[in-house]
């Protein structure tokens, strides 16, 4: 099972294009894909690549209204859209086959010439600021923002990928002008195209488009610091109904060897409707409608998270639960639950390469932030060669009260309680 095969070029300055030919389905998605992100971000220019990333959608001199952008797309009942996250920033659209190049096209267009005009900058900012209040207004965003800066403290890992009010109203057009001329550049930008395509169009189109985009040598992201001392908490007192509960241990990098037996973990642990987790909190006991876990690899490191939503009274208990949950695994797994997790983790891998967008949007980050592409045939084999050992060794390193952080958000309560609950680091 080799799928999804790949064809990789490269561009005189730097810039990799990556294709998946996909024959079964009339569906083309692109993505650009920028070594641009929070991680990349002093305290002062906090949410600037995300700004950035608003801006580029306002106009190019070709196209210098924001309609000028979409309506090229939407016309033919495609998509388009952009996302900033820690470590890249993605343009990308989703469109049918006859009609993919003009998605290419306005993507190169507004990624080489964005205007940046003064007016827009100030509009968009308000609209990133109606972004921040409505992620503060959200127990379970907020929850989540809390947490990262728990986990994370003091960097810009832990800071929200938005910035914040005050950092966003105070970047100058300079600081997004530098930003695009350092940060935009051939070597630092990969384009993955999957669908029913030829490679050598591809390539030809975007060498046509982006050939004489300016090669240089891209700032780089600021490390993670292994700074947390846990089990910290973090409170959001809000006058809710639920209290939201959001805890993380810190997990591996997207380079770790252990990967295959931590996703094997976390599966067993909340990964699923069958999951202890899920098992134990919401069937046995009722006390929360969903609770699951999930992990996320970085370039240097990673997260086990965590998340559920309960009635204020019962959380301390169902912290307790939760937190005997992570005692016993532990202590490890077993056969069956081993089987069982990975020929769900194998087939959720086998899905997710039936859908373009899915497809590309693997290649180009696995491009972009390893340098190398893991086959499926190879992310399958991994999961198979994982044992009993391997998943208690894994969570014996992740389950560590030490590097434990949590957020609640909700009434106000008891934090002394929860830290008490938390120290489970001797059981």
């Amino acid at each position: 099972m080799s799928f999804p095969h790949y064809q990789r070029s490269v561009l005189d300055n730097g810039l990799r294009i990556l294709t998946s030919r996909m024959t079964h389905t009339q569906a083309v998605s692109t993505i650009f894909l920028v070594g641009a992100g929070s991680r990349y971000e002093t305290d002062d220019e906090a949410g600037v690549s995300h700004l950035f990333e608003h801006m580029l959608f306002k106009g190019t001199p070709t196209r210098p209204r924001p309609r000028d952008i979409s309506g090229v797309i939407e016309s033919v009942g495609g998509m388009i859209n952009a996302f900033t996250d820690r470590e890249c920033t993605g343009y990308w659209c989703r469109m049918a086959s006859p009609h993919y190049r003009r998605g290419i096209d306005v993507i190169a267009d507004i990624i080489k010439s964005p205007l940046f005009r003064e007016n827009d900058i100030a509009q968009e900012k308000h609209v990133v600021l109606e972004e921040i209040r409505a992620a503060h207004d959200s127990p379970g965003a907020l929850a989540g923002l809390l947490l990262d800066s728990a986990l994370w403290p003091d960097q810009a890992l832990g800071r929200d990928i938005a910035g914040t009010i005050e950092s966003v109203e105070a970047i100058p057009r300079s600081v997004m002008m530098d930003y695009h001329r350092d940060q935009y550049v051939g070597r630092n930008m990969v384009v993955a195209v999957a669908g029913n395509i030829q490679h050598n169009e591809v390539v030809d189109q975007i060498n046509d488009l982006l050939g004489d985009l300016p090669d240089g040598e891209p700032r780089s992201m600021f490390p993670h610091e292994d700074n947390l001392s846990g089990p910290t908490v973090t409170h959001g007192e809000r006058d809710l109904e639920q209290m939201h509960i959001a805890m993380a241990f810190k997990g591996v990098d997207m380079n770790d060897p252990r990967r295959a037996a931590l996703r094997i973990l976390t599966v067993v642990l909340g990964g699923s409707m069958s999951s202890r987790l899920f098992e134990e909190v919401r069937e046995k006991r009722g006390l929360a409608y969903g609770i699951g876990s999930s992990m996320h690899t970085l370039s240097d490191c990673g997260v086990v998270d965590i998340h559920t939503g309960v009635e204020p009274p019962r959380a301390a208990e169902t912290l307790q639960v939760i937190v005997d949950e992570l005692v016993k695994i532990r202590k490890g797994i077993t056969e069956e639950e081993l089987h069982d997790a990975r020929e769900l983790a194998k087939g959720r891998l086998i899905l997710s390469v039936e859908e373009s967008r899915a497809v590309a949007n693997d290649l180009a980050s696995q491009e972009l932030l390893r340098g190398k592409i893991e086959s499926l045939d190879d992310r399958i084999e991994s999961l198979d060669k994982v044992t009993l050992e391997d998943v208690q060794s894994v969570a014996e390193y992740i389950v560590n009260s030490d590097k434990l952080a949590m957020s609640v958000v909700g009434p106000s309560n008891a934090e002394n309680q929860y830290e008490q609950i938390l120290d489970f680091q001797n059981p």
